[in-house]
């Protein structure tokens, strides 16, 4: 039989249930009605000492504490001192309820407003930012945030809890500075999840919160604890912060839970922000990442169109790259100064991917996490996107995720081929002939391409042209919260 945890142990199941405010933990009266009288009697036996000291100070201002309250007390303020003292001792591990981190009722509504994780808490919202819990605050009743959650397979074992800094649970230890409390639907590997559901969030409190920096991380995927990031997006918050990020183990959680002196806990990935707020945090996060790689801001220059063809091997390769390659290659001699790169992101650093898309107009790519560095290309840059057959039909909203990244970082979505040619599936369920089409490589139309490629280059090359006369190019400026 496993073992539970002492935490686990406290999770009140019997008492969950689907609030919609801050839970409130008290106790019964006739459990606390026993102190009453001595309560009352202490209360009063003080108040009559202090207004003997009021009236002696009155007589004579000289008149010492020591001559009016003597260091020999009389037997039972003595004892009355030991009961309050026993009191307060108590009140700070009286017992505090638990919930579980994951709401299973709502499984099925995961990305729905306030439910799964920590389903009982309203969020908190600034205009135009995500949505968020803030502990301590006016919301949550000054109370402290505290998780026995160090459960990697199970979020239903995972649990939380508010606790006031005066009546924190049993054997609980208090977390100094801030900390930053993440749960995804997704996961921290991929480059365009770990973006959406940590580094956005994350950098946009920095940002607007006079680039207060996190003392640690506690990451969730679907409310089971997770201790890595993938290299990129961890390197990515290495730049955004200037320092590496310390992820949370709670390696000592069966000694008691841990509270938090203050926590930041976002659910919703980048949720509600407003457009113009988050092309401010990629501005950020773009000038933070060249400044980490050592790049110069003004890495542009107005005088040539740089086109930058981004490969991938496996799931979404072209089939015949070759005749890819020389289409994307003659369209680019037929422009003055048009400069080809043609790479593949596999074999690329962290900085190697933001110093080429840093050098790049143009990017051309099949639809795959790689396409998430397009921010680190300039403002008004364009990018081309490239989708096996079924997509279209059966992706859903997920294959839009690049157009609204160059939409939040301020880049042009130049439009996507869909290929119309493929196996027929051989499923009546939709889901089954997604999964069937969605890592099929793809193929090739020489005449589309070749007209596609010479119109968004063109675009580019008269957008540059402007920009050089206007003489509006990029000069050499400091990041924010640098």
């Amino acid at each position: 039989m496993r073992r539970s945890t002492l935490a686990q142990d406290r999770i009140h199941v019997e008492s969950f249930s689907k609030q919609r405010s801050f839970p409130t933990f008290t106790h019964s009266y006739s459990k606390c009605c026993c102190h009453c009288f001595p309560l009352a009697l202490i209360t009063f036996l003080a108040l009559l000492q202090i207004g003997t000291l009021i009236q002696a100070l009155k007589i004579n201002p000289a008149l010492s504490f020591s001559r009016v309250f003597p260091t020999s007390w009389p037997s039972f303020p003595h004892q009355a001192h030991n009961i309050i003292y026993s009191l307060a001792k108590t009140k700070l591990h009286e017992p505090v309820a638990f919930f579980p981190l994951i709401d299973r009722r709502f499984a099925k509504t995961a990305m729905d407003g306030n439910t799964w994780f920590m389903s009982s808490l309203n969020d908190t919202y600034e205009e135009g930012e995500t949505e968020f819990l803030h502990f301590p605050s006016k919301e949550s009743d000054g109370r402290l945030l505290c998780l026995a959650g160090s459960n990697p397979s199970n979020g239903t074992r995972n649990s939380y809890a508010l606790a006031p800094p005066e009546a924190l649970p049993r054997n609980a230890k208090v977390l100094s500075g801030l900390t930053f409390v993440s749960d995804t639907y997704y996961d921290y590997d991929n480059l365009w999840h770990g973006l959406s559901a940590a580094a956005v969030p994350f950098a946009s409190w920095h940002r607007r919160k006079e680039c207060a920096r996190p003392a640690r991380l506690v990451l969730y995927h679907r409310g089971e604890l997770r201790t890595r990031m993938g290299p990129w997006v961890a390197t990515l918050m290495k730049a955004v912060f200037g320092q590496e990020m310390a992820i949370e183990r709670f390696e000592k959680s069966e000694e008691g839970p841990s509270c938090f002196e203050e926590a930041v806990v976002f659910r919703h990935n980048e949720g509600s922000m407003a457009r113009e707020r988050r092309e401010k945090v990629y501005d950020m996060m773009r000038c933070k990442a060249r400044a980490y790689c050592g790049i110069s801001t003004d890495v542009g220059g107005l005088n040539a169109v740089r086109l930058t063809l981004l490969l991938r091997r496996g799931a979404r390769s072209f089939k015949d790259e070759p005749a890819v390659i020389r289409t994307f290659g003659r369209q680019c001699m037929e422009v003055d100064a048009c400069q080809l790169k043609v790479a593949r992101p596999n074999n690329l650093t962290f900085c190697d991917q933001v110093k080429l898309l840093s050098e790049t107009d143009i990017l051309a790519s099949p639809h795959g996490a790689q396409l998430t560095n397009m921010f680190f290309m300039d403002k008004n840059s364009s990018l081309m996107e490239f989708f096996p057959k079924g997509w279209q039909e059966l992706a859903g909203v997920g294959q839009h995720v690049f157009r609204w990244i160059a939409n939040y970082s301020g880049m042009k979505h130049q439009g996507a081929w869909n290929d119309p040619q493929g196996d027929h599936c051989p499923h009546d369920d939709g889901r089954r002939c997604f999964s069937f089409y969605k890592n099929r490589q793809l193929g090739y139309d020489e005449a589309f391409f070749a007209n596609w490629t010479a119109r968004v280059l063109n675009e580019v090359k008269e957008y540059k042209a402007f920009k050089r006369d206007a003489q509006t190019q990029l000069t050499q400026s400091s990041c924010q919260c640098s």
